[in-house]
């Protein structure tokens, strides 16, 4: 098991239950792949660095997690198509 962190952009021109919800289903892909989410931490509403179809800001989200090494291509597949998700990244931290 490898440990990763998912960092999410989501939209922050909706409501906060479908924020949570957009995070929610993040986290349940992880733990479909094999993996266990160790924790999550909510960064809050930021200013993006440039603008990201016609918004200037969006929450920002990182989840750690554990997993095997084929568990973060499928969640990249995955959360590439959620609606409220406008930025997503997957990196493996070093131990």
């Amino acid at each position: 098991m490898n440990k990763y962190e998912l960092a999410l952009v989501v939209n922050a021109k909706i409501e906060d239950d479908e924020r949570a919800a957009a995070v929610e289903k993040a986290k349940e892909l992880i733990a479909r792949f094999g993996g266990t989410v160790t924790e999550v931490e909510d960064a809050g509403k930021k200013r993006l660095a440039y603008e990201i179809q016609k918004m200037r800001e969006g929450f920002y989200y990182f989840i750690q997690f554990d997993a095997p090494a084929t568990c973060p291509a499928e969640i990249e597949k995955r959360v590439r198509i959620l609606d409220n998700v406008i930025r997503y990244l997957c990196v493996r931290k070093d131990a």
